[in-house]
């Protein structure tokens, strides 16, 4: 129960590591806002609330564009609802359109860099304005986790959009990081590389597995528990002292 007492705010909580993340945090005692556009996993199966509440742990549903600003606001604000204050912030959600530069549309770009970019700024906004009016709990004042990516660092193949937008997100990690420290927010990233998801078409294409495969030393590619585990860890008053890292959760990609 590393988080017995706390609230947290998930983004892209529905499905995924997003829900992987929700369920982990709730595991260890945390009350957690489902922050997304719809409630469905889109991997079928139990929601992300029916299954925390299920283990005996607290949930709700908040409908969520992170795109809009309002949203992001009263997400938050239900977390203070529940539990008094933000004690978690962990902006997850994300999209892509699978295109090289040359086929990238600007309504593709303008639409995965308001989710990708915007969205993770206008979390971390949300969640500083917040934080920065609550009480120390012993050094802390809150927690930021971003998803980044190893896409992030390096190049994302034909999928140019969103690696630019987990740069993005490495970027705003580490400059919120610096800027808020010394307020006691601490933020940090957690950047996956190659998770099975349940994800369907090109995620799971056999040269895009092969291809993950090939620059993953570790025997096998990741699962959603191995990214939760990392968010868990980072959130929790064993992180006090890291700050602004983006730490690689990608069976040593970007060791190869």
């Amino acid at each position: 129960m590393r988080l017995k007492d706390k609230t947290a705010v998930v983004t892209g909580a529905a499905s995924g590591i997003g829900k992987a993340i929700a369920i982990r945090l709730a595991e260890e005692g945390a009350a957690v806002v489902v922050a997304d556009i719809t409630e469905t996993p889109r991997e079928g199966g139990q929601t992300t609330v029916a299954t925390i509440v299920a283990a005996g742990g607290q949930a709700v549903f908040h409908s969520c564009d992170v795109t809009r600003n309002d949203d992001l606001e009263t997400a938050v604000a239900r977390a203070v609802e529940i539990g008094g204050r933000l004690d978690i912030m962990v902006n997850n959600a994300a999209i892509g359109t699978d295109t090289p530069l040359h086929e990238t549309s600007e309504q593709d770009w303008d639409r995965v860099m308001a989710v990708n970019a915007k969205g993770v700024f206008l979390g971390c906004r949300a969640a500083v304005r917040r934080m920065l009016d609550q009480e120390l709990i012993g050094e802390v004042r809150g927690r930021i986790v971003n998803i980044s990516s190893q896409h992030g660092m390096i190049r994302a193949p034909n999928d140019f959009d969103y690696g630019v937008g987990k740069a993005a997100v490495v970027y705003m990690t580490r400059q919120i990081a610096g800027d808020y420290a010394e307020h006691g927010i601490v933020c940090n990233a957690v950047a996956p590389g190659k998770i099975l998801t349940g994800k369907t078409g090109r995620a799971i294409a056999p040269e895009m597995l092969a291809y993950s495969q090939s620059r993953t030393p570790w025997p096998r590619l990741g699962r959603p528990a191995d990214v939760a585990n990392a968010v868990l860890f980072l959130a929790s008053d064993e992180a006090s002292y890291i700050i602004g890292e983006n730490l690689m959760v990608d069976g040593g990609w970007m060791a190869n």
